[in-house]
């Protein structure tokens, strides 16, 4: 029963958010990191991103970022260190064709981590990201049925780079932008 799951938090919303940390802390009496990889995608012709995949764009993936922060921090504080990782994009660098929306808000997602890695950083609490390329998913393998999954990075691989940077052996490392590509 301790290791059962928690219940489902909408992380878009501040109140849910703090909810969620509260019931870890209230669970296992600490929390010493966050791995956030709450996140979504979308993509269309310019004149096809109308407001609803801008909102939705920018609330999948900035606002969850945001919110869980805020949530987690004050529980990182209290432990006198930790460890945020966020889950950006590579497409967040440079944005390919039809991407505007989700590339604008993976942009903002770096610069949040970015601003709270310095603000942080006093207080030995990290911030980095990881910025992965295509995912080998099987709803990218649906979407992209003529493209070559060999070439994606694997979720274990981007499971493995955000665990690197939770862990101590990246206690010097913060306000990383770390991309993790596979081949592609």
């Amino acid at each position: 029963a301790r290791y059962a799951a928690l219940p489902l938090a909408d992380l878009a919303d501040s109140g849910a958010a703090q909810a969620m940390v509260a019931a870890v802390v209230a669970r296992f009496g600490r929390l010493d990191g966050l791995a956030q990889t709450v996140g979504g995608f979308a993509m269309a012709p310019i004149e096809a991103q109308d407001d609803a995949m801008w909102e939705a764009m920018l609330r999948m993936n900035l606002l969850t970022t945001a919110s869980a922060f805020r949530a987690v921090v004050p529980a990182l504080r209290r432990g006198g260190r930790g460890s945020l990782v966020a889950i950006g994009a590579v497409a967040a660098l440079g944005a390919p064709a039809e991407m505007a929306a989700y590339a604008a808000a993976k942009s903002a997602v770096l610069r949040l981590v970015e601003s709270t890695a310095q603000e942080l950083k006093p207080e030995g609490i990290r911030a980095n990201a990881v910025l992965p390329g295509t995912i080998d998913t099987p709803q990218n393998r649906a979407a992209m049925p003529g493209a070559d999954p060999a070439r994606w990075v694997t979720p274990a691989q981007v499971a493995a780079a955000m665990g690197f940077l939770l862990s101590d052996d990246a206690a010097g490392v913060t306000g990383a932008l770390l991309p993790v590509t596979g081949r592609s």
